[in-house]
């Protein structure tokens, strides 16, 4: 899917830069382009260099989010470098983050694979002039400005108990194989879904939490071990977009499609196979380019002394649900969304 978004107002102009840059919009107007520069922040977003590091570069979520950010860095004027580890491993990502800080970069984005390693050098990327955030996975206990959240924690546990206990009607054993043991956004959705399974569906039951990293082929793994190890498992949830697809493919490899039953958080196309089959029943997710744009926007708010809170300048649909909490420094994309087989070939990720 290709998302095209519209640009009114990006940034805090004064009455007199108002004036000099009345009517510039992006795409709806494609006669004038976006004039970057403001008077808040003392920055030119043509100057602006905004960086984002992933958990794991070369898989498809992030690949998206690449996408998205890049889509900004377009629309907007910045200049966005995108650079992540090969395996999700956090020793390796910080070495990247201290690469950035090197550069001076004007803002530092990273979805932390462990949050409590990653907060010191945060701060190390502040006192050197850098802005820093976090996107997609949080590091609350840290110095970050903002956090760009996907979609809220109550929403996607929520969402995937449903999906899952609709699959297995309300009752029964299931298992999660998550990816990182560390990964603070997956732990905490892990925590609802324990929380709202026990006051919500009484007579179904957690038996097992196993860690197959930001790999595909141990997930499938695990998920085997899971269904030969629990002979009573009807569900099984892939946390993250490796282990979704992964879960999925063990129960189609087990010939155990209408008995067992998966949901997960898995990119449309990687889903859209074992949701067509019935090995998946269900793929909660949300708009991942949409969450990279939204990124790199923020990144430019940041570094420009812009208004987190005014995204009034966001007019695509994918970005019409957005909000700010001020208190919190989350800056939320929206619910997250079901993929069936239906409407997960519309994406392109």
């Amino acid at each position: 899917m290709t998302i095209r978004r519209t640009l009114r107002g990006v940034l805090a102009l004064s009455a007199a830069a108002a004036v000099a840059l009345a009517g510039c919009t992006s795409r709806n107007d494609p006669g004038q382009d976006p004039e970057p520069g403001d008077d808040t922040g003392g920055a030119a977003v043509e100057d602006l260099t905004i960086a984002f590091v992933p958990k794991l570069q070369g898989i498809p979520y992030f690949e998206a989010m690449n996408t998205g950010g890049q889509q900004a860095a377009e629309e907007l004027g910045f200049e966005w470098l995108y650079q992540g580890p090969t395996t999700a491993d956090a020793a390796a990502q910080a070495d990247i983050v201290r690469s950035f800080i090197q550069q001076g970069v004007d803002v530092l984005f990273v979805a932390p694979n462990d949050p409590n390693s990653m907060a010191p050098l945060l701060e190390e990327a502040q006192n050197a002039g850098v802005h820093v955030a976090t996107t997609d996975t949080d590091a609350p206990d840290s110095v970050r400005e903002v956090f760009v959240n996907q979609a809220s924690v109550e929403g996607i546990g929520q969402a995937l108990t449903d999906a899952l206990m609709e699959a297995m009607g309300g009752s029964g054993q299931y298992a999660i194989v998550s990816c990182g043991e560390t990964a603070a956004n997956l732990n905490a959705w892990i925590e609802v879904q324990e929380a709202y399974t026990a006051s919500e569906y009484p007579e179904a039951e957690i038996v097992d939490i196993v860690y197959a990293g930001e790999d595909q082929a141990m997930a499938t793994q695990m998920a085997t071990d899971l269904m030969n190890s629990h002979p009573d498992l009807t569900g099984l949830v892939g946390e993250c977009t490796s282990s979704a697809p992964g879960v999925a493919q063990a129960v189609e490899d087990a010939g155990r499609i209408g008995e067992v039953f998966t949901v997960g958080l898995g990119t449309p196309q990687s889903m859209l196979p074992y949701l067509e089959s019935g090995a998946s029943s269900g793929s909660i997710l949300w708009d991942v380019e949409a969450l990279g744009y939204l990124t790199g926007w923020a990144g430019v708010q940041l570094a420009t002394g812009g208004d987190l809170g005014d995204t009034s300048s966001l007019t695509d649909d994918s970005l019409s649900e957005v909000s700010y909490d001020e208190a919190s420094g989350e800056l939320l994309l929206g619910p997250p969304t079901i993929f069936t087989a239906e409407n997960a070939g519309d994406y392109d990720y």
